[in-house]
Parts: structure tokens; C-alpha cells; sequence
């Protein structure tokens, strides 16, 4: 068995497709556990999968993701509930929105907006670009596998109806909602910005920028955002001169866009 017949019996035990992953390094970790425990190849270690809890377990934290959080500010994501998403879906013209999750890291708030976003709508209407400089993180993102502390600020509706547990740490998320979210590589600092947003959270990143740099952001997340439009913030980013930059603000950490 070699790395690419693997991946089918990986896919066929954990749901994990090896393929969003870069090979090489992919390879050379899976490689490193297998001469680790002195594995006689893949078809050896695959059955170790099988019948070893530990040495399963030992797998799906090493290929996965270890520290990430969904509803992260929990009371902020209720205000984004219950104050302004039904504003948004009100003024949309088709009862759609177009969203960015900007700095997405590994996929926790795209797809913790999809879920929130389930509750109004089809799955099928739900679209979120999801971006971030880091094209590990996106893959990570892409395979949608977390640990069950990363869960503990979600509402259990939303685990118990997306999400499968995989051993008994890590949970796998539905591809229901995986579909629902586009990842893109991007740079804040230098690539186009996306137009004709609804709503744009980017959360938690501004603070590692300087103060020029942060006002050029938020000037071109002003430009993306339609008129109306919803900026979402971190709980550590209050924009002090948001007047100055053409938003207004509604509620604590979400600012509008002035027409």
C-alpha cells in the first residue's frame, strides 16, 4: 500500500480526506508515526487504526487541529442573533447575504456563522467567503475536524445536529456545512478586498496591526461593505474613530456602514 491508496481507508475510518492537506508534509508526518511505533509500512499502520484506540487517537490529534474555539464571545454572538442579523435579512433584496469571515484561521467562525445561519434559512442559501494568510490554517478549515474543548461555547443543537464524534476527543463536521463555505488565501495588508458584503467579521487580528495599518483596513472593509452593511469586530477592537470612517456604530463591536 502506498501514501495514495492510504488515504481511502483514512477517509473510510475517520471521514479526514487526506487530499486538503499539502502531500509532502502531510506524508512526512503520517511517515514519522508510523517509524515511531515501528509500523511495517501503511497496511500495517492502518490496522493499527483500526484496533488501537491510543494509537487512533495519537493519529487524529497529530493530522488535526488542537487549539481553536467556535462562538468565541458567546454574549456577542447572541447580540449578532438577535439584533442584527434580522435587520440584514430584512433590507436583503432576495433574502440573502453575502458574508466574509476575514482572517477565518481554521474555519471555527465560517462555519459557526453557517449554523446561526441555518436557523433562518436553507443550507443551500448559506454562502460564506471564509479568508487567511495562513494556507495551513485553510487547510486545516477545509478538513473540519475539532477537539471537544473548541466546541464548548456552541449550543448543543448545533453539535448534535453537525457534528460527529470521531474516538473520543475530536468531532468532524457535517459536510452540510462545510459546502456552505469558501476558503481563500488572502493578505489584509495587500490583496484586492472582496465588494458587496452584507455583513464582514474580522475579529481578533486588527490588534497585531499598527494604527495606520488598522485605519487602512477598516477603510477598505468600509469600501467592501454595501450601504448599511455590518462590520463585526473583536471583543478587544473597538474602533475609536469610527465616525471618521464612515461607519456608525450599533451595537458594541458591530459598526455600520453610512450611506
Amino acid at each position: 500500500m502506498d501514501y495514495e491508496q492510504f488515504k481511502l481507508p483514512v477517509y473510510g475510518l475517520t471521514h479526514i480526506d487526506l487530499n486538503c492537506y499539502k502531500e509532502r508534509q502531510m506524508k512526512r508526518r503520517i511517515d514519522a508515526l508510523i517509524a515511531k511505533h515501528n509500523f511495517n509500512g501503511y497496511s500495517e499502520y492502518v490496522e493499527a487504526l483500526k484496533n488501537n484506540k491510543e494509537i487512533f487517537e495519537e493519529f487524529i490529534s497529530y493530522i488535526t487541529i488542537n487549539v481553536s474555539e467556535f462562538y468565541r464571545n458567546p454574549d456577542q454572538w447572541e447580540i449578532l442573533e438577535d439584533s442584527i442579523l434580522p435587520g440584514l435579512l430584512k433590507s436583503s433584496a432576495n433574502g440573502k447575504l453575502k458574508i466574509w469571515s476575514a482572517a477565518c484561521s481554521t474555519g471555527d467562525e465560517p462555519y459557526s456563522l453557517v449554523m446561526l445561519l441555518s436557523k433562518y434559512m436553507p443550507l443551500s442559501d448559506i454562502s460564506v467567503i471564509a479568508t487567511d494568510i495562513d494556507k495551513q490554517v485553510l487547510e486545516k478549515a477545509n478538513v473540519g475536524v475539532y477537539n471537544a474543548k473548541s466546541l464548548a461555547n456552541l449550543p448543543k443543537d448545533f453539535v448534535d445536529m453537525y457534528f460527529t464524534k470521531i474516538g473520543e476527543k475530536n468531532y468532524r463536521i457535517s459536510d452540510r456545512i462545510k459546502k456552505c463555505v469558501e476558503f481563500r488565501h488572502h493578505n489584509l495588508l495587500q490583496d484586492e478586498y472582496i465588494s458587496n458584503c452584507d455583513l464582514i467579521l474580522c475579529r481578533n487580528v486588527v490588534i497585531y496591526f499598527t494604527d495606520g495599518a488598522k485605519t487602512e483596513i477598516y477603510k477598505k472593509f468600509n469600501e467592501s461593505l454595501n450601504p448599511g452593511g455590518i462590520l463585526f469586530v473583536g471583543s478587544t477592537e473597538q474602533i475609536i474613530n469610527y465616525r471618521e470612517l464612515n461607519y456608525s456604530s450599533v451595537k458594541s463591536f458591530f459598526y455600520q456602514k453610512q450611506d
